[in-house]
């Protein structure tokens, strides 16, 4: 097979739920770019550099869960704000001449959530939830602070400075209305999952955004939906952060 002038692509595991690859393939094909996007489902993050060597045409990456934070010691260099946030979404190959190359680690995820979520905001969104603890709710917090909210992490398990799901009392729920998920949890092709929050609670002043896109309508959002909060899935927050990661690419 005839290799492309220009390979991107995504490291991640499981790539089931992943429409990235989809989405640049369409774009370079209507743009008329000469370039492929490929999935790389890599079961330990070691196996990151074995990628670099084998496809010495490789310009840029993407990294989902649950590597995000992982990839940082393989990182060079660092964007600032990827370097604030702690993760890493996107990988810039800088080439040399003598056939070496660099690693410039970025955060995209920041800018696509802070994008799409800002216009649902409203005047009442003074506090916010956000489910997990992974490499991308640390972009959710910081764009969340840089929206002007206040929000506080929960996990499964209790430690300082984060809630967890016991902790979620009427109180809290009442104060608290906007809940991010930055889990996994109901993500394709477990659909019928849902983050343990008491969806009884809601009310038509929560705004629930999900990052997940796979599917379209998670339970997450069907069940607060139903209470009567706004509901929002990830596949926007997708789409800018992938425009963002070309942008980065090529800049």
């Amino acid at each position: 097979m005839q290799r492309k002038k220009e390979i991107y692509g995504l490291i991640g595991f499981p790539l089931g739920h992943s429409f990235s690859q989809t989405y640049f393939n369409q774009k370079f094909e209507s743009e008329g770019i000469d370039a492929s996007y490929e999935n790389f489902e890599i079961e330990d993050i070691g196996e990151l550099m074995e990628i670099f060597a084998e496809f010495p045409e490789l310009c840029g990456l993407n990294v989902t869960i649950p590597y995000k934070q992982q990839v940082i010691p393989y990182m060079n260099e660092m964007d600032e704000t990827a370097a604030k946030i702690g993760a890493v979404n996107v990988i810039k190959i800088i080439r040399k001449k003598d056939g070496d190359f660099k690693l410039k680690g970025y955060n995209s995820d920041i800018i696509g959530f802070s994008d799409s979520i800002a216009p649902l905001l409203k005047p009442h969104h003074q506090k916010a939830l956000v489910l997990g603890t992974g490499g991308a709710s640390k972009a959710i917090m910081l764009g969340l602070k840089n929206l002007g909210l206040e929000p506080v992490l929960v996990s499964r398990t209790a430690r300082e400075g984060v809630l967890t799901y016991a902790d979620l009392d009427k109180a809290v729920m009442d104060t608290h209305t906007v809940i991010v998920n930055t889990t996994p949890v109901g993500m394709y092709p477990n659909v019928d999952d849902c983050p343990d929050i008491p969806y009884n609670l809601l009310t038509d002043r929560h705004l629930c955004y999900d990052l997940i896109y796979n599917p379209d309508v998670t339970a997450f959002m069907r069940k607060s939906q139903e209470a009567g909060a706004e509901v929002k899935n990830g596949l926007e927050m997708l789409l800018l952060q992938a425009f963002a990661s070309w942008q980065i690419w090529n800049s």
